[in-house]
């Protein structure tokens, strides 16, 4: 029993919050909570610069910021839970001035087969809009009280995501039937950035490192349950508006 005790007019009062963590927030559903977003800082991102309203004391590019709590962090580690590719359809910047994304697209369907490659090197839609093809890692990350939270992954990351892919299939345990893959929430992960750079800039990405086994029963039933909820279709999320920039850079 966890019990939390605090003074009170110079008497102990006594708190049974375990007991009670059942009979409150039951109209909560996954619905009504945000799924926070782990992200890498840039250049232009609205959080380093101290003009704009999203400014975030402390942010500077490189960092990772979770769009939930505002937390930044150099390094992060999590367990990966659930792995799902996706096309995010999305309009030019200054087209309609939102800058959130006109479709989502799974990656099974033929919406690849109906694009041409631009000059931008973007693939084109026959209604001028581009496809983003967007890795999406669900994790439990553990800097914090552990948490969900989604890792997106497109362009230049497109290949760190499938080195980490790689990495976790390629993990093998012996059970009493032979040598298996355990599932991807079986392991923790450290995820840092790094400087990566081409002809078209410079920019921080991710770096991806093994670093053990999951220990804790319950953090595992706690990863296996989150990745059981995303396969149902019981996690829903949102996909971050684009930053307004003035040059579009396709990193």
């Amino acid at each position: 029993m966890n019990q939390v005790t605090e003074k009170k007019n110079g008497a102990l009062a006594t708190f049974d919050m375990e007991a009670d963590a059942q009979q409150q927030n039951l109209n909560i559903s996954q619905e009504d909570q945000a799924l926070p977003f782990l992200k890498i800082l840039g250049q232009l991102s609205p959080e380093v610069n101290k003009r704009d309203g999203k400014y975030v004391e402390g942010a500077e590019p490189g960092k990772i910021f979770n769009t939930v709590t505002s937390k930044l962090y150099d390094t992060i580690d999590v367990i990966p839970c659930y792995y799902k590719r996706q096309y995010i359809e999305w309009q030019d910047r200054g087209v309609t001035g939102g800058g959130a994304p006109v479709a989502t697209h799974e990656a099974d369907s033929d919406i690849i087969s109906q694009t041409t490659r631009g000059k931008d090197y973007k693939d084109r839609l026959p209604n001028g809009n581009y496809l983003d093809n967007t890795a999406n890692h669900f994790v439990i990350y553990l800097n914090d009280t552990p948490q969900q939270a989604l890792i997106s992954m497109k362009s230049t990351q497109l290949k760190v995501s499938r080195k980490w892919n790689s990495m976790m299939m390629g993990i093998k345990m012996q059970g009493k039937n032979g040598l298996f893959t355990p599932p991807t929430y079986s392991h923790i992960y450290t995820l840092k950035t790094v400087q990566m750079s081409n002809d078209k800039g410079t920019w921080f990405g991710w770096e991806v490192l093994k670093k053990g086994p999951v220990g804790d029963k319950s953090l595992y039933e706690m990863s296996k349950a989150f990745s059981l909820s995303v396969g149902k279709g019981e996690i829903t999320t949102k996909t971050e508006v684009q930053e307004q920039t003035k040059k579009s850079l396709n990193l």
